[in-house]
């Protein structure tokens, strides 16, 4: 099935996750998502597990893992 990965097209096996389409564009963005050191998100950007099963068409993107910024006047609203 067709999925895509920071918009790069490809063909991922049937019963496949996310992290196997993330292995298919690199392995090392795939070393890097179990590392934790890169999230995969959807297409809108709202992070997914990354053994969320792949999709005809699904598109998935990869988005370093950052701490929160304490310094964010937004961050007192996180808990």
């Amino acid at each position: 099935m067709r999925v895509f990965v920071n918009g790069t097209g490809l063909d991922a096996p049937s019963g496949g996750t996310a992290l196997d389409a993330v292995a298919l564009h690199s392995a090392d963005a795939a070393q890097s998502v179990r590392a934790g050191t890169m999230i995969v998100t959807d297409s809108r950007g709202i992070p997914i597990p990354a053994d969320t099963a792949v999709f005809n068409g699904a598109l998935f993107r990869l988005v370093p893992n950052r701490a929160p910024d304490g310094a964010d006047p937004a961050a007192q609203f996180e808990s």
